[in-house]
């Protein structure tokens, strides 16, 4: 059996309005699109992030209007250790970032560079 290598492009009106790919292609194309829709990070944190220098941990809690004290007590961690953590040059472990990820209902990967 010969497999598509090109998608099949069907026209209306002189323009091209859809693509007929394999099956395979499409759920690999899905499933691609489906892991980078789970990483959604808002455009004020990149910016800040690329622009200020400030740690992702900084920018989301910043993003959500809190203060260290509070999102301290969400994760049950010192403020002080919460101000060591945002650092930009601070390597969180794993059990850190699911701790403050869970305390802003977010997810690890948002959390990680």
């Amino acid at each position: 059996m010969s497999a598509l290598t090109d998608p099949q492009i069907i026209m209306s009106d002189g323009k091209p309005a859809f693509a007929v790919i394999p099956w395979k292609e499409y759920q690999e194309l899905s499933s691609q699109y489906a892991a980078d829709a789970e990483v959604w990070i808002p455009h004020e944190i990149v910016k800040a992030t690329l622009l200020g220098d400030v740690s992702l941990i900084r920018a989301w809690r910043e993003y959500f209007d809190l203060t260290q004290q509070a999102l301290a007590q969400r994760a049950n961690m010192a403020q002080s250790a919460l101000a060591r953590l945002e650092r930009s040059d601070s390597k969180p472990r794993t059990a850190t970032l699911k701790k403050l990820a869970a305390a802003m209902d977010i997810t690890v990967a948002q959390l990680s560079d």
